[in-house]
């Protein structure tokens, strides 16, 4: 049992990590909305343009996870055990490797953005209307995957307030700047997808900027120094990848899938994928609270871990469960509930309303399953067991999403029911796989 003293501590270590983490992004969810919402009203053909972009944007920067988990894992540690002289080292290589592998991706986008386009299943006219996004929003993965190894590292150390301000302002600038491209006002024409891209584009660039002096400042727990960035430490880097390629690994068993799973869902038609982008778009709302919460548990089971402390780890995580658990099941009854008005928030057109409430309500229902695989997988991945999650990802995503949206979309002719009913099915499978893997406690005595 934790008794009351113990219970406020640990509620106040959850919160002060989660809370801000939640919040950021929360507020970026709310952006990534709000810009679909601003390309929603210009069309079916836009909405699937962007649609696809993102599925390949994802898949491109799957390498990032291994750096990302990699860092936050050792940083962790190393701030749990007082060594801060490795958190600073793990940091400065995984900006110096995370630079060098943005550029390669930021120019294999650039050449082959047509191709992976007319690969993900678009036709000629959504090619024509997205590609010029696509290529923009290409170049920012030079500047937002630095981005967002600098959070990882920062969160590592416990710090989640730095990145939720840098974050939450650029999300802001985001939305204003998109709103004036989009639609064209002060003077500047009507952009379209493209004014989407270039708004991103512009804000991410600086959005780097400031991490990067925030970094190099030394006012904050972690400072990098030209000396960690100037040289590559072999053995730091194969610690990282050690714990981070599984993670990676995970992600693009992941990406894969789902660029299956929406190629099965383009043979419903062009309103179909933009009804399922919608969607999409809007569950992304209910993955930012498991994003949050999964961050804190990798956080604090590294750091409980660092310093021998494997039952204080394990009440974290219990903790963090059952408040995200209860946040989802009110998610979930919103989805649910409220559906077609949240969707009519992005588009007028009745069709893509109505298919896109099926999808939506189902997903309401697997909002508990998918926050509790999210936490213990976070978890387990701060534990630095990070293989298992890819292994139960390959089951889900492969031998079960994959599999099942094509026989209930083709075979059993289900449409938008049957295609994320599978999601459905995947999502109740991996929860339930993950938490097996949780409860047999061998996460307590992995070394890193």
């Amino acid at each position: 049992m934790i008794d009351s003293e113990d219970g406020r501590a640990i509620r106040r270590m959850i919160f002060k990590l989660a809370g801000p983490s939640l919040t950021e992004m929360l507020l970026i969810n709310l952006t990534q909305m709000i810009m679909m919402i601003f390309v929603g009203h210009l069309g079916s053909t836009s909405v699937a343009a962007v649609g696809f972009t993102s599925q390949i944007y994802a898949l491109m920067t799957v390498c990032f996870a291994a750096l990302n988990t990699g860092t936050t894992v050792i940083v962790a540690r190393s701030v749990g055990s007082g060594r801060r002289e490795d958190a600073n080292r793990a940091a400065g290589q995984s900006l110096l490797l995370g630079t060098m592998l943005s550029l390669l991706i930021m120019f294999a986008g650039l050449l082959y953005g047509e191709k992976l386009l007319f690969m993900m299943g678009a036709n000629e006219d959504v090619v024509q209307e997205g590609l010029t996004y696509a290529r923009l929003m290409f170049i920012s993965i030079a500047f937002s995957s630095i981005s967002s190894s600098l959070s990882a590292i920062l969160r590592g150390a416990g710090d989640t307030r730095t990145p939720m301000k840098i974050n939450v302002l650029a999300a802001y600038l985001t939305v204003s700047l998109g709103f004036v491209l989009i639609y064209g006002h002060l003077g500047i024409p009507v952009l379209g997808t493209t004014g989407a891209a270039a708004a991103t584009l512009i804000v991410q660039f600086g959005a780097m900027l400031v991490f990067l002096l925030v970094m190099f400042s030394g006012k904050f727990d972690l400072a990098l120094s030209w000396r960690e960035i100037s040289h590559f430490d072999k053995k730091m880097i194969s610690r990282m990848l050690s714990i981070g390629i599984p993670a990676s690994l995970e992600q693009l068993v992941m990406r894969l899938g789902i660029m299956t799973f929406v190629k099965i869902g383009a043979g419903l038609g062009t309103t179909a994928i933009a009804a399922s982008q919608l969607v999409t778009n809007v569950i992304g709302l209910s993955f930012m609270p498991g994003a949050a919460f999964a961050i804190a548990a990798s956080t604090l089971v590294g750091q409980s871990l660092g310093v021998g402390k494997a039952e204080l780890a394990e009440r974290y995580v219990r903790q963090i469960r059952k408040y995200g658990m209860a946040l989802a099941g009110v998610i979930g009854a919103i989805f649910i509930v409220f559906a077609p008005q949240i969707l009519s928030l992005y588009t007028n057109d009745a069709t893509m309303i109505r298919e896109g409430t099926w999808a939506l309500r189902i997903v309401g229902f697997i909002q508990v399953s998918q926050i509790s695989q999210f936490i213990v997988g976070g978890a387990l991945r701060g534990a630095g067991d990070t293989r298992y999650p890819l292994y139960s990802t390959m089951i889900g995503v492969w031998g079960v999403r994959v599999v099942l949206s094509y026989v209930f979309v083709y075979v059993f002719g289900w449409g938008m029911i049957g295609l994320w009913s599978a999601v459905a099915c995947d999502q109740f499978l991996r929860s339930h796989l993950i938490y097996l893997r949780y409860q047999r406690m061998a996460w307590k005595k992995l070394k890193v």
